[in-house]
């Protein structure tokens, strides 16, 4: 088959988040050529015209989208896609419906709940706080639309409850990542479960536990911009991925299992995706995030539980692209 692997533009003085696209789009070329692929790459920016004008005049089989933004902007992230519906061409991951419903994180917030799946209290600015009672404790502040972190730093948590979160929102208002929401902060354990499409459906690959070596007691324990994208940074050294977990988290487990299965199901995922909890100290399982299309560079989380799995990275590339006629025909019905 023909596969044009589709990704923004990126200019070479991006941040090393931004940068991040070009490793995966490598490594995804890489993989197809292996398969016996013929292979293309194409990035893209604001001039859908233009993009639509390419991708009619090359007419691949399947595209592979890694399209993360456009413009620098993440709240853009289902245009690519929807343009790609418009024009009839399949492509892998998930859809532009699909992409928009996961990366606005309070819509997505509020879908969770309204099925039933347990996600912390939120909060933004000139509203009451989606079903919170709270009037102390720790609150996080996060882009609603933006990825990879952006922002989140021992300064995004704030003490004294709802009134300080929404102070510092203000103090937000219109920086780099706009515009911002709170969440209440959930101070335990952290896990990643990937999930990967197949015949019978999607496989939840070995879960990940992230942990915060060595952190002062006052140091706030995230996954923030500094341990993803900062090697020269205190976070990035010490918060480690673990797949050996205890055989005492077992019921913990099969919990987060299936609730990482009902958000699959809930926002309608294809191809491949990723679920983000914590666990508060009596053992209850929240849903942070769903990331529809997330990172799949060679040293991300997702490539890590696939190869913890024994997937190699070729196999994940081709399970991926293996049903996307079939889904394809699936969104036209």
């Amino acid at each position: 088959m023909h596969v044009t692997v589709l990704h923004n533009r990126v200019s070479p003085q991006a941040a090393p988040d931004e940068q991040d696209v070009l490793v995966q789009a490598d490594a995804v070329a890489a993989a197809l050529a292996v398969l016996g692929h013929e292979v293309t790459r194409l990035d893209c920016d604001l001039d859908l015209a233009a993009l639509a004008s390419t991708l009619t005049e090359i007419r691949p089989d399947i595209i592979f989208n890694l399209v993360e933004s456009l413009g620098g902007h993440g709240r853009l992230i289902h245009l690519a896609p929807g343009l790609l519906d418009v024009l009839g061409l399949p492509y892998a991951g998930s859809s532009a419906e699909a992409l928009f419903l996961t990366g606005h994180k309070v819509l997505a917030k509020e879908m969770l709940r309204g099925a039933g799946l347990p996600t912390p209290d939120w909060l933004v600015p000139g509203a009451a706080a989606a079903g919170s009672n709270r009037t102390a404790g720790r609150w996080i502040i996060k882009s609603i639309w933006e990825d990879a972190s952006l922002g989140m730093d021992d300064r995004a948590v704030t003490t004294g409850g709802p009134e300080a979160a929404r102070r510092l929102l203000s103090e937000r208002t219109g920086t780099p990542g706009a515009p911002w929401f709170a969440e209440a902060f959930v101070d335990g354990r952290e896990f990643n479960f990937a999930l990967l499409d197949g015949p019978a459906g999607p496989e939840v690959l070995p879960p990940a536990e992230m942990q915060f070596e060595d952190y002062p007691p006052d140091k706030p324990r995230i996954v923030g911009y500094a341990a993803k994208w900062q090697p020269d940074s205190f976070e990035y050294g010490h918060t480690v991925r673990r797949f050996a977990l205890p055989a005492t988290d077992a019921p913990l487990l099969l919990e987060m299992e299936r609730l990482a299965l009902a958000s699959w199901k809930l926002f309608v995922l294809q191809g491949w995706a990723r679920v983000d909890f914590r666990v508060d100290p009596a053992g209850r399982p929240w849903i942070l995030e769903v990331n529809a299309n997330p990172c799949i560079s060679p040293d991300a989380g997702f490539v890590a539980a696939a190869d913890r799995a024994g997937v190699q990275f070729e196999r994940v590339v081709e399970r991926i692209v293996g049903d996307i006629p079939d889904r394809a025909a699936t969104r036209k019905d």
